[in-house]
């Protein structure tokens, strides 16, 4: 499967944040269903604390339609996290957009509610100087 067109520039987000990448792609086969996440990591907050663990699925919003984008990161969102349900449920997953996306896209009354009614948890990005600007 071809990589996000901002792939590194989230895995170095991530990195610099603190995170431990423990694999890119994330394979998950669940009920002969092969689901591929762009990334998985992991987080020590302290020797003494459980580690956190996240898979962060990727998002460009590049092509013409950021509707139609969106309504395939849903969908894609919704099938992960069900997966991640069943075999890692320690594991939270993001969805990761750019963050002129979120500040003009993510901001329309529809998407706004479909990201609060599907519980999406967003990271939000900044290409430029390879940093989460955001966790939501």
């Amino acid at each position: 499967m071809a990589k996000d067109r901002f792939h590194n520039i989230v895995r170095n987000a991530l990195e610099k944040d603190g995170w431990k990448i423990t694999a890119d792609p994330y394979e998950i086969n669940l009920d002969d269903v092969d689901f591929e996440i762009d990334l998985a990591a992991e987080q020590l907050l302290a020797a003494e604390q459980e580690g956190r663990k996240i898979a962060v699925e990727i998002k460009s919003f590049i092509s013409p339609s950021n509707v139609s984008e969106f309504h395939t990161a849903l969908g894609q969102f919704l099938n992960y996290r069900d997966a991640l349900d069943k075999i890692e449920s320690d594991r939270l997953l993001y969805l990761a957009v750019r963050a002129p996306i979120y500040q003009s896209f993510f901001q329309r009354k529809f998407i706004a509610s479909a990201v609060k009614k599907y519980q999406l948890r967003l990271m939000i990005y900044d290409v430029q100087e390879e940093v989460i600007s955001q966790w939501l």
